[in-house]
């Protein structure tokens, strides 16, 4: 197979695995919007953790909300904990690294918020230890992975499933999952663009 050919079989894939997936999720995309557009309306924030390039979605979505997505509009309170490198290698090197989210959690987290944990293996530690957290605070939890889902399809209230074990496939869908949950959730609460 020639690059040229190569190139646009990896799009093709990535277009073929995001139309499966829409095909599966429509409605809960919906009702995840609903409720975090919710948690926001009530004033509470949205908490969002990963890994790696899991990590780096976290913050990515984290910022859309806090600054803007598609609208100008008031920033909405997001924080993705992998971004605070202190409290990190701090809880990290007095306690365990599979418990970087979970002791943040504990922290940060108040009756009314919002969790989304990203793992495209659905396996990671301290994902799973957050999650843990999360169930003992009560907090609603968001689950973005990929393949079979991981153990982390049984620790989550909304479980988002890509259907494909290709690390970077499961990345796409999930920021442009990410995406779409910003949008919606925008329009929710402050009306469409005009």
């Amino acid at each position: 197979m020639d690059t040229e050919d190569k190139i646009k079989r990896l799009f093709e894939e990535s277009i073929k695995t995001k139309e499966q997936f829409i095909g599966r999720y429509t409605h809960l995309i919906k009702e995840v919007a609903e409720l975090i557009a919710a948690s926001f309306r009530k004033g509470n924030k949205l908490l969002l953790l990963g890994n790696g390039g899991s990590a780096t979605d976290a913050s990515h979505i984290a910022a859309e909300f806090v600054n803007r997505f598609h609208l100008d509009r008031p920033p909405l309170p997001a924080i993705a904990l992998n971004t605070d490198m202190a409290v990190m290698t701090s809880i990290s090197n007095d306690y365990n690294f599979n418990l970087i989210f979970s002791r943040q959690l504990e922290a940060l987290a108040r009756d009314g918020d919002v969790i989304i944990a990203i793992s495209t293996s659905g396996n990671s530690p301290n994902v799973l230890e957050a999650l843990v957290m999360a169930k003992k605070l009560g907090i609603p939890t968001i689950g973005f992975t990929g393949g079979s889902g991981g153990k982390l399809v049984s620790h989550v209230d909304y479980a988002f499933i890509v259907p494909s074990a290709v690390t970077p496939r499961i990345q796409e869908v999930h920021i442009t999952l990410g995406h779409v949950i910003c949008q919606i959730v925008e329009e929710m609460l402050f009306g469409e663009e005009s």
